[in-house]
């Protein structure tokens, strides 16, 4: 009884009157499973397309299951098989969930199994249509159909690898450029439309050990590209949530990071350099304590070039500084020449002279009140910084330098 039950053959049970039976209402039964199966997958449009290949993949999947009426034969051979496996490609292709596909196969079972039982009670004897009978057509039918899922499913994931290597090679062509640098714009915009991207805007470099790429990856799914190097891997995150000091605090700790600035996509090498910058920054300075990639032991927060700037623009290196200068000096930009110029004058006198509006005033020959006045407007433009002693060394070194205080175009 047992073998009975899961004989991998059940269509061999089916009476041989089954198949003409069939036969005969090929055509009907074809037009009930293919108007289900279609309104089971439901595109929200007339998909001519879509109703055509259903409507060949249940011809086929019928005149097969005929086919097979009283004999002990596999359900689907080569040929009958590939047509499936077309089938669950064209899905995948078509970006519809596998669950769609697998509830329109259920719905043609069920619609199935209904309309050959009615053709089997037409042509045998009302009595000869015994329940065991039923039964056996329940397990041909369920067996049968099982068997075109598996195809479909196949095709279906083998269509998905073949889409995932290539959005993998796309998107590891963007990051290619974006590292690179100097790449032609209209380059970029095209690499970046072909992985889903509406431009590219800023970014933010993110240097990781190798062996947390994947699992960092993931956290970031669409919004980064990758780019597998011989001692790391530089992630790059396009701005918005995903991109913010918090978020990417909250994500990478303890995977040994090292993240850059955000800068804008014409830049990121500056932003990758900085990062491997502040990583030998730091390393140096804190021994083997401190993680980061090729650190040793990974380190919990990650290290951020943003805190490290300073230091790096102090040492010589001219991108932290232009990026220092940028910032701190980005609420004067829109100023207008001669007002921009006697702030900035007054600031840096200000700075040097620790606040002292007495020697400011004598140093740049104006009264002490025309100090107050000027001050004021620094604080409307500054805000805390004004007090902050981090900004305020930050603000000295940049106005210190005479290119500095040609005020760069802003840097957000």
């Amino acid at each position: 009884m047992g073998q009975h039950l899961v004989s991998p053959t059940p269509w061999q049970r089916l009476p041989a009157a089954a198949a003409p039976a069939l036969r005969a209402r090929l055509g009907t039964v074809a037009d009930a499973v293919a108007r289900q199966a279609t309104e089971a997958i439901g595109t929200g449009n007339d998909d001519a397309t879509l109703a055509r290949d259903v409507r060949r993949g249940v011809d086929v999947a019928l005149q097969r299951f005929v086919d097979l009426v009283g004999t002990d034969e596999p359900a689907l051979p080569a040929g009958v098989r590939e047509t499936f496996v077309d089938l669950g490609a064209a899905e995948a292709r078509e970006d519809r969930p596998p669950e769609t596909l697998l509830a329109a196969l259920r719905t043609s079972a069920r619609v199935m199994l209904r309309e050959t039982a009615d053709a089997l009670t037409d042509a045998l004897a009302p009595r000869s249509l015994t329940t065991a009978a039923l039964l056996d057509l329940s397990d041909a039918v369920t067996a049968f159909v099982d068997e075109l899922a598996a195809a479909t499913t196949e095709g279906f994931t083998l269509q998905l690898r073949e889409l995932a290597g290539e959005r993998d090679r796309r998107r590891r062509l963007l990051a290619e450029l974006l590292v690179r640098g100097n790449a032609p714009e209209r380059a970029v915009l095209a690499a970046a439309e072909g992985i889903g991207w509406r431009g590219v805007g800023e970014v933010v470099a993110v240097l990781l050990p190798p062996e947390q790429t994947r699992r960092t990856q993931f956290r970031f799914r669409d919004d980064a590209v990758v780019l597998e190097r011989e001692r790391d891997t530089v992630l790059l995150v396009r701005h918005g949530r995903t991109a913010t000091r918090e978020h990417l605090a909250r994500v990478l700790a303890g995977r040994g990071a090292v993240v850059g600035v955000t800068v804008d996509w014409p830049r990121v090498p500056q932003s990758v350099r900085l990062a491997e910058l502040a990583a030998q920054l730091v390393r140096a300075g804190a021994g083997d304590d401190v993680g980061g990639v090729d650190g040793g032991p990974v380190g919990d927060p990650p290290v951020f070039a943003d805190d490290h700037l300073a230091t790096l623009a102090v040492r010589g290196e001219q991108s932290a500084f232009a990026l220092l200068g940028e910032r701190r000096l980005a609420p004067f930009a829109g100023l207008p020449e001669p007002a921009r110029g006697r702030l900035l004058e007054t600031l840096r006198s200000w700075l040097r002279h620790w606040g002292s509006r007495a020697a400011v005033a004598d140093e740049l020959r104006v009264h002490p009140q025309t100090v107050s006045y000027r001050v004021r407007q620094l604080r409307d433009l500054l805000g805390a910084d004004l007090d902050d002693a981090d900004a305020r060394f930050e603000l000295a070194l940049v106005l210190a330098d005479p290119v500095g205080r040609r005020v760069p175009p802003a840097y957000r």
